[in-house]
């Protein structure tokens, strides 16, 4: 870090302010996670130096060998740890892989059946404001009242009344696992194809730990930095025969040059997905988020359906008589890190919400496990028991700081650049 001190001080000291509030704070956004030192080293590498447009052994450049070397790695360990036919690695983020599934199968205005944003779904599912919501004619489905789970009866209702070119299934916000086979079944039945949107839980797929749409979807997306742990960016796997129409849809047509510091970096996160640590980890990822889930309701949280089976939850904090951003600038100001969210059903736009969403992932990887989760379940409970309160603030920022400083982040890594 020292030749980003002395060229340009006011970065470096960015940069050391995130990564002493990454130390400091309980990362709870379920998107979020802290990766190894082996990934940092290869995002940080020479290979952000090298244009390699196009694929290995058909780049635009010469002097791409080396770089050919470092994305067939990446293809190779992605299709062994999901037993996928084929990968494409060059997505810069999921948005950009389900915009690359899009643009393969579709055109401006067919219909597109997909999660309802404000019940878990995602932006690149429809939302009027992305571009899956201007180009294309969205059907939303959504969950049940009762259950807060996905609505499967009116999947099937919807897909045979309106007949879409292609079926989303998958979301950000969904706590519990999602049966892709019923999906696939309705997907044949009228004639669609099949959009896996596997970026919140991959590392759960990964490790076996939920169902794998691979085999049943036509298309599988992913992000490669939730519980992949891995470096920001996306993914797109498919069937053999969809592969060549992919691959041209990712480059040219939606992306130019790849990131290959990026891949490299993929490549490094899949190596270690494909450990047995990294099972335990997932493991352990579910088994915190149960007991962080069990904690909050014992002490009188409504989880939306009722728990998790993965390792996100969507708490509704509107029965406390506060809204998701009301809790979230409350806990941000006690050092714990949340998202404000939207609820099934939500009454309150999607800047104030009826809920926050929390996840385990990034609180795992740094060594904690279930009696860590009850603890941080009491210091949630106490700074919303006590809205607004900056004495209770103050007092949980202390416990926090104790318990971050037991689990320490980067410990290889000195002060002045990442802890």
């Amino acid at each position: 870090m020292h030749h980003l001190a002395d060229l340009d001080p006011d970065i470096a000291k960015t940069l050391a302010a995130e990564a002493e509030r990454q130390h400091r704070n309980l990362e709870l956004i379920a998107s979020e996670n802290f990766v190894s030192e082996a990934v940092l080293e290869a995002l940080g590498s020479v290979l952000t130096n090298k244009y390699a447009e196009g694929y290995p052994g058909r780049r635009y450049y010469g002097g791409c060998e080396v770089v050919d070397v470092a994305e067939e790695l990446a293809i190779g360990r992605a299709r062994e740890l999901f037993g996928a036919e084929h990968a494409n690695v060059q997505p810069h983020s999921g948005a950009q892989a389900n915009m690359a599934v899009y643009f393969t199968v579709l055109k401006p205005g067919d219909v597109v059946l997909g999660p309802n944003l404000s019940h878990g779904g995602h932006l690149t599912a429809g939302s009027p404001v992305n571009y899956s919501g201007k180009f294309y004619t969205i059907v939303p489905y959504g969950v049940r009242r009762d259950t807060e789970r996905i609505d499967l009866d009116q999947v099937r209702d919807l897909a045979r009344q309106h007949r879409p070119k292609l079926i989303i299934a998958g979301g950000s916000a969904f706590p519990r696992a999602i049966d892709f086979q019923p999906f696939g079944e309705v997907a044949r039945e009228v004639g669609a194809t099949l959009m896996a949107d596997i970026a919140h839980p991959a590392g759960l797929v990964a490790a076996g730990l939920h169902p794998s749409p691979v085999g049943i979807a036509d298309f599988v997306t992913t992000t490669t930095h939730k519980t992949l742990r891995g470096p920001r960016g996306g993914m797109v796997m498919c069937r053999a025969a969809h592969a060549q129409a992919l691959d041209r849809t990712v480059m040219p047509g939606v992306q130019g040059g790849p990131l290959m510091h990026a891949i490299a970096a993929k490549a490094v996160a899949f190596r270690e997905a494909l450990t047995p640590a990294f099972k335990d980890y997932q493991r352990q990822i579910v088994a915190n988020a149960r007991a962080l889930g069990d904690a909050l309701q014992a002490r009188g949280f409504r989880l939306v359906s009722g728990g998790t089976d993965t390792h996100l939850l969507l708490v509704d904090v509107s029965p406390r008589g506060m809204t998701g951003k009301d809790a979230q600038d409350a806990l941000d100001r006690a050092w714990i890190t949340v998202n404000k969210n939207t609820i099934p059903f939500d009454t309150k736009g999607p800047m104030v919400t009826s809920g926050v969403r929390l996840g385990t992932p990034a609180l795992t990887t740094r060594g904690m496990r279930e009696t860590e989760m009850v603890e941080i379940a009491r210091l949630i409970d106490r700074v919303l028991a006590n809205l607004g309160s900056a004495a209770v603030e103050a007092a949980v920022r202390g416990e926090v700081q104790e318990l971050t400083n037991r689990f320490p982040l980067y410990v290889e890594r000195h002060k002045g650049g990442v802890r």
